[in-house]
């Protein structure tokens, strides 16, 4: 390559800001080109979250999950710092709300200490109200060191240090297409733009397998929208939470169910639930797609899925027409919460990839095709570990030429 290298990056949230000032920072010569089909960046999965940056608590030691969420929290943590951001360490207990969970919760005590998640202990029942004094259960585990931050935020100053670098935030970008049959990469845009660039990033959350496919990529996985719907507590009754309260995860269930979570504007946050989205960014129960969903229930894969987790499936609709079941979901951990406690509050989109046969993808997936790098796979703890995900991902790309 006898000019400067010339990178695009198809997706402005905070995966694709953490990549492109990564790869900025590669090479003072470089030239970066984000490509956002919205407005603003961060306006899907980056800006409608409940801004929890994880520890690594849950996530089999080893695992990509593991690894990423380990070294993201520290380069996220000093990343804040360096840059005025708010990072507020509240802790995160998990509630054991019997002996069955009791028995599930010494697991994931385990696989945090095998995490190195620092802190983290033991909390008998009698215990749990010196850390969250509204909090009943049997047991608990205690990780004083997650912390809450406001993603959109960081994905914004990330985005600023790739343009003080040399690059470019393209916004009202929709790419339509991939050539790659010149020495250079052809990205084509829907209003009839064309632009060349050496290597691309598709990092496009829920059009990440779609866009994936027309770079030359496989089918599978496939992303199938969730909707989370979260309500918030009334003013007068955030003081029931001081931090963030989580169930003790079922394996038994694809979604980890409703919890409570304070953010940085100090709002608190219930949910959110797990309802199958009939569109793309579907966040309102009457935003449909009639061909994403007929494509949707003609593919074995997903109608197996649906069978096996219907019960799931109708406890979650059930709490999602019914605010007081959604509530009673929640006064499981915090007996003094009520439905009147709660207000409607915002809603998310999970990109959920599924694999051919109905399986739920659960860790990191990035594959190459040509001179384009898709990540077809970044759930949770990705906002977490995006800069380590980036400094991973740029340096495989670089060792790629």
């Amino acid at each position: 390559m006898t000019h400067p290298p010339r990178y695009a990056v198809v997706g402005g949230g905070i995966i694709g800001s953490a990549v492109a000032r990564a790869l900025a920072r590669s090479d003072e010569r470089a030239t970066v080109t984000v490509l956002e089909k919205e407005d603003a960046p961060g306006t899907h999965q980056t800006g409608r979250n409940s801004g929890v940056v994880h520890a690594g608590l849950y996530y089999p030691p080893g695992s990509a999950k593991a690894r990423f969420s380990r070294r993201g929290v520290s380069m996220l943590r000093d990343y804040c710092e360096q840059h005025g951001l708010t990072y507020d360490e509240c802790g995160k207990l998990l509630v054991a709300l019997d002996e069955r969970e009791r028995r599930r919760m010494s697991d994931i005590h385990a696989r945090a200490l095998a995490n190195g998640v620092p802190g983290v202990r033991w909390v008998d029942g009698g215990e749990l109200g010196d850390i969250e004094p509204y909090v009943r259960g049997v047991a608990g585990l205690h990780s004083p060191t997650t912390a809450i931050v406001d993603f959109t935020e960081v994905a914004s100053a990330l985005l600023a240090d790739a343009v003080a670098a040399g690059g470019t935030v393209r916004t009202g970008f929709d790419v339509t297409g991939f050539d790659q049959s010149n020495p250079q990469v052809l990205v084509h845009g829907a209003h009839g733009e064309t632009l060349a660039f050496d290597r691309v990033v598709i990092a496009a959350g829920l059009h990440s397998d779609r866009l994936a496919r027309l770079a030359g990529d496989d089918e599978f996985p496939r992303i199938v929208p969730f909707r989370g719907e979260f309500g918030l507590l009334r003013p007068q009754r955030r003081h029931l939470v001081q931090g963030l309260v989580y169930p003790v995860p079922d394996p038994r269930f694809p979604f980890l169910g409703v919890h409570l979570t304070r953010r940085v504007d100090g709002e608190v946050m219930v949910g959110p639930n797990a309802v199958l989205a009939f569109a793309r960014e579907g966040y309102r129960r009457r935003d449909v797609d009639l061909s994403e969903l007929r494509r949707l229930m003609r593919w074995p894969g997903f109608r197996r899925f649906a069978w096996r987790n219907r019960r799931t499936a109708v406890r979650e609709m059930y709490g999602s027409l019914n605010r007081r079941a959604f509530a009673a979901a929640a006064a499981r951990y915090v007996p003094g919460l009520t439905a009147a406690d709660v207000m409607p509050g915002p809603s998310g989109i999970r990109a959920q990839a599924m694999d051919a046969d109905g399986t739920l993808v659960d860790d990191f997936r990035v594959t190459t095709r040509g001179r384009v790098v898709c990540v077809r796979n970044a759930p949770s703890p990705a906002a977490t570990a995006c800069l380590a995900i980036a400094d991973d991902l740029v340096a495989g790309m670089l060792d790629r030429g």
